[in-house]
């Protein structure tokens, strides 16, 4: 991806080097723990998010060091981000709509959101209630050596996925989906949760298109994307983690849907073909 020698985003909160401590009190609308774990970038693990809400606890700083390698991420974290800035004013501004840019929080170790204190070990993810998206840039990393997704597009992708879901809410569309929570069973929730997040997969791939527009994408990049997308698949994420799947606990779909779904909205590159809720997923 062109990315060297462009600005990057004003919206980047850098808080590396910062405790985590309990979760914030006052989750915005409405949506409180249901938040928690599921707008993750992979699902997440429930103990690394604390649901005592109401019970805030001051963050610590201590002293932090950023490498060399560090701050070229963060640097390449902000052009991404000011890059779904531009797509999506224009997108949102073409359907008559106003698009509010979110906030992007670099944190390490462990970081406080209106969603509550997440750990890395949750992944990326985006909190509704603040409607920032917080990213441990070792997760970078990761994704190269455990996940075999390298590639600077591959870490764009993931970017433009919870900027997806931030698009969700600012749609309304985060508002219809999570209080089923509380009206279904696990389940049968679950359902939604895949389209949801298959969505957001759609509209990375919507980002993706207006990028290849502009003259950002090089030779390769796509694919990275479609590796990334597939390497977090329920499916193979769980056959990973304990050799055999459980489809009823999916919650972002298989390899092969995130693919499509992120395929689709590349192809289409309009916010109207990614409804997800009423079309068959492959």
């Amino acid at each position: 991806m062109k990315w060297k020698g462009r600005a990057g985003s004003s919206n980047v909160e850098d808080r590396r080097g910062m405790s985590g401590g309990k979760a914030i009190a006052g989750v915005g609308g409405g949506l409180g723990l249901i938040i928690v774990i599921i707008l993750s970038f992979l699902g997440g693990n429930p103990g690394d998010i604390i649901g005592n809400l109401g019970t805030s606890e001051q963050s610590s700083t201590i002293p932090y060091e950023e490498s060399a390698q560090e701050k070229e991420l963060a640097e390449f974290v902000s052009v991404v981000l000011a890059d779904t800035e531009k797509v999506w004013t224009e997108i949102f501004e073409e359907n008559g709509l106003e698009y509010v840019e979110p906030t992007l929080v670099l944190y390490s170790g462990s970081v406080n959101s209106a969603c509550g204190a997440a750990g890395a070990s949750v992944g990326p993810f985006y909190c509704p209630g603040d409607q920032k998206l917080y990213i441990d840039l070792s997760f970078y990393q990761e994704l190269q050596e455990k996940f075999n997704a390298p590639g600077d597009f591959a870490m764009a992708y993931v970017i433009a996925h919870e900027v997806g879901h931030h698009v969700q809410t600012l749609l309304g569309t985060t508002e219809e989906v999570m209080p089923l929570r509380q009206k279904l069973s696990e389940e049968e929730f679950n359902k939604y949760l895949v389209r949801f997040e298959l969505q957001a997969d759609y509209l990375s791939g919507v980002w993706a298109k207006h990028a290849q527009g502009l003259g950002y994408l090089e030779e390769g990049d796509l694919e990275e994307a479609l590796t990334a997308a597939s390497a977090v698949g329920d499916d193979t994420l769980q056959k990973q983690a304990r050799g055999y799947v459980v489809p009823e606990s999916f919650t972002h779909g298989t390899s092969e849907q995130r693919k499509s779904w992120f395929y689709k909205g590349f192809e289409n590159g309009t916010i109207q073909g990614g409804d997800t809720f009423n079309t068959k997923t492959p």
